[in-house]
């Protein structure tokens, strides 16, 4: 990912849209690269591939139906995606995060609990869930990568795909968010959570969701009293329990490596560190290793 480029782009979809970029202020530039707008009380959000493109127009409508439905989720600030060259720009709502209070797990479970009670919805195209497929496709250009580790990538990958068809699903299929966090929530103005970043949602199994937070609470060294909320606000339900959460926490695992194979692609030296960190720790079987967000 180029941020020259990403410049650039963001300066012709600001002026497409009718925005300014004066002072634009990059947060984020991982899968995503994320602007601050000042000037508009918004952030830009910048993907690459024709895949997230699609995905940020589906996030669009989606967040615009999910509000209809009474969710708390973050909003675009116009219902226009820009393309600019092979980039796809989305502008939403900033929320500044000042008095930013803790983690609120009972409450990030409870929004979790109300989505997964909602239809489809209509006249907006739902892809279903294919595990692995971002890091499937970054396999095939290893250029960075030990041949051992890239060797086992991939064999471990089509393990993980081939027990995700087997996968009993306890709480039937249905929309998920796809990338359920607690680092995907924000707080706005009155004090209510938000839930952002829907660029991954789709149709699979509901235990997707939990089993992605529960990887992020044990891989990010969150306490016991947080696991347990979060199982309070959803029901008192606990996805461990599940014969087949061992598989979709595995599957979270592996899905991270992809924008870290990116990053290190690019030459981001600490994405790199922390890419062979990772992938160390999961070929040691070490489900308890702490691992760390790479600026």
């Amino acid at each position: 990912m180029n941020l020259l480029r990403d410049e650039q782009h963001l300066s012709a979809a600001t002026e497409h849209a009718g925005l300014s970029a004066a002072g634009a202020q990059l947060l984020s530039s991982h899968a995503t690269s994320v602007y601050l707008l000042p000037r508009e009380g918004a952030v830009a959000r910048i993907t690459h591939s024709v895949r997230d493109g699609m995905h940020a127009r589906t996030a669009i409508a989606l967040t615009r139906w999910l509000r209809d439905q009474d969710i708390p989720v973050t909003e675009p600030l116009i219902d226009d995606a820009v393309e600019v060259d092979e980039a796809t720009v989305t502008f939403w709502r900033h929320y500044p995060q000042e008095d930013q209070r803790g983690p609120a797990f009972h409450e990030f479970a409870w929004i979790l609990r109300r989505l997964h009670v909602l239809p489809l919805p209509p006249m907006i195209a739902i892809p279903e869930y294919v595990p692995l497929a971002a890091l499937r496709s970054d396999l095939k250009h290893p250029d960075h990568l030990d041949s051992e580790d890239r060797d086992w990538l991939c064999a471990r990958a089509n393990e993980l795909v081939a027990a995700y068809t087997q996968l009993d699903s306890k709480l039937g299929v249905g929309l998920v968010h796809g990338d359920a966090y607690i680092g995907n929530t924000l707080w706005d103005a009155d004090g209510q959570l938000l839930l952002g970043d829907w660029d991954e949602a789709s149709f699979a199994p509901r235990e997707l969701d939990l089993a992605n937070t529960y990887h992020d609470i044990v891989r990010f060294g969150t306490s016991e009293s947080d696991i347990a909320a979060f199982t309070r606000g959803y029901r008192g339900w606990d996805v461990r329990e599940w014969s087949g959460f061992p598989v979709l926490q595995q599957i979270r695992g592996l899905h991270t490596l992809s924008a870290y194979i990116r990053r290190a692609r690019r030459g981001d030296t600490a994405a790199g560190e922390e890419l062979r960190f990772r992938i160390d720790s999961l070929r040691r079987g070490d489900e308890t290793a702490t691992w760390h967000a790479a600026p």
